[in-house]
């Protein structure tokens, strides 16, 4: 490998690294788990780095490929942790003695568990990487119009899902509402 390519992944490297990290620490069960998905991640940019998009759309190319990645970590790790999921929301059921906001935090975080995967992801990308309409279609490799109407769709049914658990939406903050044009 040239050094212009080596410099030029090392310099992506760098400026990429904590926003993935983040990216994929909020998407597992440890930080180890998290650890080897953005080795993963870095590693298949690596072997691919002729396919590096410049500047900023290297780091949604990268929040592509750690998508992948956990995907497939997750394949992997299904059963496991949908039994975990249950007991922990058992535990918390028979242990919980809490005031009302925090009871109706854990049916938010229980409406949201629900959801399908996909669903979850989108609304994880826009809620928790604050990517717009734009950089979601680049992540999710699909078009604007697509992410707007997938993510209509995953808000309709987040909606729905915290009405049946009995939280009134419009108490939520304005900017869990709010629908992004960008």
């Amino acid at each position: 490998m040239d050094d212009d390519r080596r410099h030029r992944f090392e310099a992506v490297y760098a400026q990429t690294y904590e926003p993935i990290l983040g990216y994929a620490l909020r998407r597992c069960d440890s930080p180890e788990d998290a650890a080897d998905a953005v080795a993963e991640t870095f590693a298949i940019a690596w072997r691919h780095v002729d396919a590096l998009p410049p500047h900023a759309e290297a780091r949604l190319w990268l929040y592509g490929i750690a998508r992948n990645v956990l995907a497939n970590q997750r394949r992997g790790q299904v059963r496991r942790w949908s039994r975990s999921v249950e007991l922990n929301t058992d535990i918390a059921d028979l242990y919980s003695h809490s005031p009302e906001g925090s009871v109706e935090l854990g049916a938010i975080a229980q409406a949201f568990k629900e959801l399908h995967e996909d669903d979850r992801e989108l609304l994880s990308l826009v809620a928790w990487e604050g990517l717009d309409h734009a950089q979601l279609a680049k992540v999710l490799d699909c078009s604007r119009n697509a992410v707007r109407i997938r993510l209509h769709r995953a808000r309709k049914r987040l909606s729905k899902a915290l009405a049946g658990a009995g939280v009134s939406v419009n108490r939520l903050p304005v900017e869990s509402r709010s629908t992004t044009t960008g």
